[in-house]
């Protein structure tokens, strides 16, 4: 059972680029808004990017630019492109739907190095 799974996280430096996928079970994603979430160390989970199952994508303002969500529907997986990052991107990234959250997975670690 996939529920939500998410990969591509890993060790980078500042002003590099990481791609993340979430695989997510068909009740989960099919017709659903889906988000990408991150929570650093010691605080709590934010919201980072959000897309609507026709595509239509809100963005943090902290991305500025930086970061991209897609959709795949055919293979039930949401990404985030994230490029120029930064240390203060250093989180442990999640997906999930935007409106009705399902159990956590997870997550993928992301380290941006100075």
């Amino acid at each position: 059972q996939v529920q939500l799974v998410e990969s591509g996280g890993g060790l980078v430096q500042a002003g590099g680029s990481l791609r993340l996928s979430c695989v997510a079970s068909r009740n989960i994603f099919s017709g659903n808004s889906m988000g990408w979430y991150r929570q650093a160390l010691g605080k709590q989970r934010e919201w980072v990017a959000y897309i609507s199952p026709g595509g239509i994508t809100n963005y943090a303002d902290f991305i500025k630019g930086r970061f991209t969500i897609s959709r795949d529907n055919a293979k039930n997986t949401v990404y985030l492109q994230m490029n120029n990052l930064k240390p203060e991107d250093t989180a442990v990234y999640y997906c999930n739907q935007r409106f009705s959250p399902a159990t956590w997975g997870r997550g993928a670690q992301v380290t941006v190095s100075s």
